[in-house]
């Protein structure tokens, strides 16, 4: 932003100060021209406007379009949670997701304010459209200015057993949650991202989606369903900036690998370990950075050299 004369320039700071004592952002955001008179405004953002007068601050620079969020789907736990606390710590203004434990994205949600970043809590059911669109809806009603514009689609569940033992439940589960709640959650939410032009939308997916692993057909069908929606999708919305991308990391040292015999899986693998959550959500990282807006319909693979 720039003020263009000196006595708008030694008023920078103190036009900050204001934009944030008014509720507008000057980070993350984007800024429109405004035609006409600001009847329309609320009471404090006519006050705001009074303080640009003041300050000599042309009035045509002021108005907000909307700050970006980022939605992390099951963002309570594991590499979900590595994904909130990274993407806040990059100055994203974060929401997270959760079915049942509010606990764990309550404590997900202030150890990122705690460090300075801002979060908020958006409990529901990744599996149910009705629950989509009741959160989302009244999320979009709190936030009218707003828009998510980095979905990562991190909620799954694992139902592992041998294909001639499973049973309908533990099938039908794995694909809810995994691959029809992508689908519920970037349906809704997609609009918004091609009406702004942009969006980044993260699908973090499975070794098991690439390889394949004996005991989980359910959960590698799923996965390799959501890559082969990735690289589709990514080639729909291209054209309006929004790139698709799937993250497939490998054995990574959360709740979901617990039950694991690590030692003899360490084993299969040329690191010898297995991976850390954060080193997910440096991926992550890049791919929502504007660094990452020629790269689409990939597959990153964080495995430790188990497969390539």
């Amino acid at each position: 932003m720039s003020f263009g004369t000196t006595q708008q320039i030694k008023s920078k700071h103190f036009f900050v100060f204001a934009a944030s004592k008014f509720g507008f952002s000057l980070v993350n955001c984007t800024f429109d021209f405004v035609e006409g008179t600001f009847a329309r405004q609320n009471k404090e953002k006519q006050v705001f406007l009074w303080f640009c007068a003041r300050l000599s601050v042309p009035l045509h620079i002021i108005y907000k379009r909307g700050m970006k969020y980022v939605l992390v789907t099951g963002g309570s736990r594991g590499i979900g949670k590595a994904i909130a606390l990274r993407l806040a710590r990059e100055g994203m203004p974060v929401i997270i997701n959760y079915r049942s434990n509010e606990e764990a994205a309550r404590a997900t949600a202030e150890e990122i304010t705690e460090a300075g970043g801002k979060a908020e809590l958006l409990p529901f059911d990744v599996a149910d459209p009705q629950q989509i669109e009741a959160a989302i809806e009244q999320w979009e009603n709190s936030h009218p200015d707003d828009y998510v514009s980095v979905l990562v689609n991190n909620a799954g569940i694992r139902k592992d057993n041998l294909m001639i033992f499973m049973q309908n439940e533990e099938w039908e589960r794995v694909l809810d949650t995994t691959l029809n709640g992508f689908f519920y959650i970037t349906r809704r939410l997609l609009k918004n991202m091609l009406t702004h032009r942009g969006g980044r939308i993260i699908n973090i997916t499975s070794l098991s989606g690439i390889k394949g692993l004996p005991g989980q057909t359910n959960y590698s069908a799923a996965k390799a369903a959501v890559i082969g929606a990735t690289k589709a999708l990514a080639q729909e919305v291209a054209q309006r900036k929004v790139t698709v991308n799937a993250i497939a990391p490998g054995f990574i040292a959360t709740d979901m690998t617990e039950g694991l015999d690590e030692q003899e899986l360490k084993k299969l693998i040329p690191m010898g370990r297995f991976g850390k959550p954060e080193e997910v959500a440096a991926v992550a990282a890049f791919l929502a950075s504007d660094d990452a807006a020629y790269i689409t319909g990939q597959v990153i693979q964080v495995n430790g050299g188990l497969y390539t």
